[in-house]
């Protein structure tokens, strides 16, 4: 027969969160994607400065073709780093309202490990792994 709601077992049990403790991570691991956003943003800046004061056809001129992957994987990065930001912003939100640490699909907590190699991570592993 099916387990009684009041039971819970230890996986389901609320997880104790050290706010200050997660609060810092997520405020260092904030710091560290900015520094490497304004990096590759200046990066960026830079291979485009380079392509305009260049006639190079980017489909016949190999130093083109140089340029428009430089500038493609420099656009990745910083479209990464700014989705990373997102996600620390939301995980900060999460913290801030008592929700952080729970699965956003399941309900379940999300395992301690999966919190300290992610931070801003909104699944539990089973749930990430259906994506």
């Amino acid at each position: 027969m099916g387990q009684d709601r009041s039971e819970t077992s230890p996986a389901d049990a609320p997880l104790a969160v050290d706010h200050e403790r997660v609060a810092q991570v997520l405020a260092a691991e904030r710091a560290e994607t900015l520094e490497r956003l304004a990096g590759r943003t200046a990066g960026f800046d830079e291979v485009v400065a380079a392509s305009l004061h260049s006639n190079a056809d980017d489909e016949h001129d190999p130093e083109g073709a140089t340029l428009a992957f430089e500038r493609s994987q420099l656009g990745a990065l910083v479209r990464q780093a700014r989705a990373h930001l997102q996600e620390i912003d939301a995980a900060t939100a999460r913290l801030a309202a008592g929700t952080y640490g729970v699965c956003e699909r399941c309900g379940r907590p999300i395992a301690t490990g999966r919190l300290e190699a992610r931070p801003a991570a909104r699944t539990c592993v089973e749930c990430a792994a259906l994506r």
